[in-house]
């Protein structure tokens, strides 16, 4: 099978849609206090990730514009791997250590503080890949598109920078940096499906 440009774009675009909608599907689960099946979801999410930076970094040295948004796009993959990751084999362990000896709290909240802390880094990454397909759109007339991925793009970079410096809690109980975050994926996989033909 030859993976030319515009297959590798759109395989891209196609599982960062579908990172978006497990990430929503995590999240209202999350808030309706179900069962929610975090090894299934995470384990899924996992491998997307894991396959995407491969696709992203294909088409990274195939394109003949927006190398910085390809970067960005690729790194992010690699950090949601490992954000995944702890998050899958590190949350349980240091729960129950911390469980049955009190003491050791302080080191099963800083696991998941480092966990939210590379989950920043990756969306920051992808909100910076928005806002440069973004204006790329923009450039290519689609001004509505565009300048709708790039300011929702800014705001998820913005928001997520800030939950990076000054912890999750900058925004109270306002979902700011993760629902930016999966809005700006969003758009960009939108801006990805219509790039396959103009590079």
């Amino acid at each position: 099978m030859d993976y030319s440009f515009n297959r590798n774009v759109t395989i891209t675009a196609s599982l960062l849609l579908i990172a978006a909608v497990t990430q929503a599907v995590y999240t209202a689960l999350y808030i309706a206090e179900a069962d929610v099946p975090r090894q299934l979801l995470w384990g899924a999410e996992g491998f997307l990730f894991t396959v995407l930076a491969a696709f992203a970094g294909a088409a990274l040295v195939q394109a003949k514009q927006f190398h910085l948004g390809w970067s960005a796009i690729t790194a992010s993959a690699v950090l949601n791997v490992v954000q995944v990751g702890v998050g899958l084999t590190m949350f349980g362990p240091f729960r129950e250590v911390a469980n049955a000896v009190p003491e050791a709290a302080p080191a099963a909240g800083a696991v998941v503080a480092f966990s939210f802390m590379v989950y920043n880094a990756a969306k920051v990454l992808l909100a910076l890949a928005a806002i440069v397909f973004g204006m790329g759109k923009m450039n290519a007339g689609s001004t509505a598109l565009g300048g709708l991925t790039a300011a929702i793009g800014a705001i998820a970079f913005v928001s997520n920078t800030l939950s990076m410096a000054l912890g999750r809690g900058f925004s109270g109980e306002l979902p700011i940096a993760g629902g930016s975050g999966v809005l700006a994926t969003i758009l960009l996989a939108v801006c990805l499906f219509g790039l396959k033909n103009e590079d």
